[in-house]
């Protein structure tokens, strides 16, 4: 089937990144070509539209093919919930959730899974295929599902990137090719040099040099790509802060924050000054606190605390500055957070920070959907969408956030608001509004047009610097 498979030698070289170039790239040429993730592990997650859930970054590659993203293109995610336990997605809807000594077990009964989705994709698309983490991590390489198993069931060929910013890319790829074993170094077709900084030149004779040491075909070197950072991250070790000087709004980075990049839109302002607060930092004085989604309330709310940002928001909410909480962040704002049967973590019920007068139940089933809702203090239309366990109630949502059609959403309070709305910001004309109520002057920036004119110019960029004629023909 016409499919290529971009492996890293490690977590985070930039295979998303990879294949949403060589996707758009492809769409150029005038192919049809889908993205594919046999197996991603992120808590940044997308609603499609048909009501399931897959990785970010698959639904921005799918966006850079000109298709609306479908669950068959990352059939299965992995969701931490803690340091060792992991909600399980399969074709986007809740598994179960496991821990990870276990899921080696349970990874046999998803490769049916797996190969469903990929001929499914296949049957009408050139499909590009991204790995997990690294095939060299022999140690998970029984059961595996996302590197080298899936390449050797599915018969797709391999060109594996190494990552040159983080150093010794020659003893990455080298050295995969020295641990892995011999049938699965038979699929890798070539290699990848990502995030060169500097004159090409200089490694020369280093790309020949791995060339001539594994056999492999080289496919160019890559430079960085210094307007990443304007398309969504997947990853939360790559939230940065903004630019300095705009009005500032400061966001605690959570142990298990999600769907983070409702966050972008508002990193793009040039008004805003977007400042992601650090474990062991403080809050710094701003305009705004926003709350973001995570992956487990109660838990977040222990690491919350334990940072002191509850006495922070507190200060900061009593000098009138404003608090907004989304999802999880919305749940925290509330009294209390029950979780009876145990669906996040040990059952319980754990002090809220007592900004909305609301309190929330954990409930086992999922809301995903998208959602259209307007915005009560301004009038402005949301575009978003819903993607929690939970149900929130109390005095407060009387004073909906918005509302979708006449029911209403979310809670607010004097200077505080909270939604289960994520993907808000997307929208220009809310967020421009919203932004207008902290004193922002606008910019009147459509952030559509960013991350459409992002893609493009990540395409011509993959087109500069790699074969990208001879990688599509790999795939055919």
């Amino acid at each position: 089937m016409p499919a290529l498979m971009i492996q890293g030698t490690g977590s985070n070289v930039g295979k998303s990144m990879l294949v949403a170039g060589l996707c758009r790239a492809a769409l150029r040429r005038g192919l049809k070509v889908a993205p594919f993730k046999p197996q991603n592990m992120s808590n940044n997650a997308a609603v499609t539209a048909d009501g399931g859930e897959i990785g970010r970054a698959q639904a921005l590659q799918a966006r850079a093919c000109g298709l609306e993203p479908v669950v068959d293109m990352n059939p299965i995610l992995l969701k931490p919930e803690s340091e060792t336990g992991a909600q399980v997605v399969v074709q986007g809807r809740r598994l179960t959730t496991t821990r990870a000594a276990d899921y080696a077990a349970l990874k046999p009964r998803l490769m049916g899974a797996v190969l469903e989705s990929f001929h499914r994709l296949s049957a009408g698309h050139l499909v590009i295929v991204e790995g997990a983490g690294s095939p060299a991590e022999v140690n998970l390489r029984a059961g595996d599902i996302a590197n080298m198993g899936f390449a050797r069931a599915a018969g797709v060929p391999v060109v594996l990137a190494g990552d040159i910013d983080r150093g010794g890319v020659i003893a990455q790829i080298v050295g995969t090719q020295a641990v892995i074993d011999p049938e699965d170094a038979a699929m890798v077709a070539g290699f990848l040099i990502n995030k060169f900084r500097g004159d090409p030149r200089l490694f020369e004779d280093g790309y020949r040099w791995i060339a001539e040491r594994t056999g492999w075909r080289g496919f160019g070197v890559l430079p960085w790509f210094p307007q990443a950072h304007l398309l969504p991250a997947e990853d939360a070790l790559d939230l940065r802060s903004g630019p300095t000087g705009g009005v500032r709004i400061a966001v605690p980075v959570l142990s298990r924050i999600a769907n983070f990049d409702d966050l972008d839109p508002l990193a793009a302002e040039p008004g805003v000054e977007l400042v992601m607060v650090r474990p062991g930092q403080p809050i710094p004085e701003c305009r705004a606190v926003i709350l973001p989604g995570t992956k487990s309330t109660r838990g977040d709310l222990a690491f919350l605390r334990a940072q002191g940002w509850d006495i922070d928001i507190a200060a900061h909410h009593r000098r009138g500055g404003h608090v907004l909480g989304i999802c999880g962040g919305y749940q925290m704002l509330g009294r209390t957070v029950a979780d009876p049967e145990g669906i996040e973590g040990p059952p319980g019920e754990t002090p809220g920070l007592g900004l909305l007068d609301v309190t929330t139940t954990m409930t086992p089933d999922k809301r995903l959907t998208r959602t259209r809702a307007v915005h009560v203090a301004t009038g402005e239309p949301i575009a978003g969408y819903e993607i929690h366990i939970g149900r929130t109630e109390g005095p407060d949502r009387a004073r909906p956030f918005a509302r979708i059609g006449d029911a209403p959403e979310g809670a607010t309070a004097p200077g505080v608001e909270g939604s289960y709305l994520h993907g808000m910001f997307s929208g220009d004309a809310f967020r421009a509004a919203w932004l207008a109520r902290l004193g922002v002057r606008v910019s009147g920036l459509s952030h559509d047009a960013v991350v459409e004119a992002t893609l493009d110019a990540l395409a011509d960029h993959v087109e500069a610097h790699l074969d990208v004629a001879e990688l599509l023909a790999l795939a055919r």
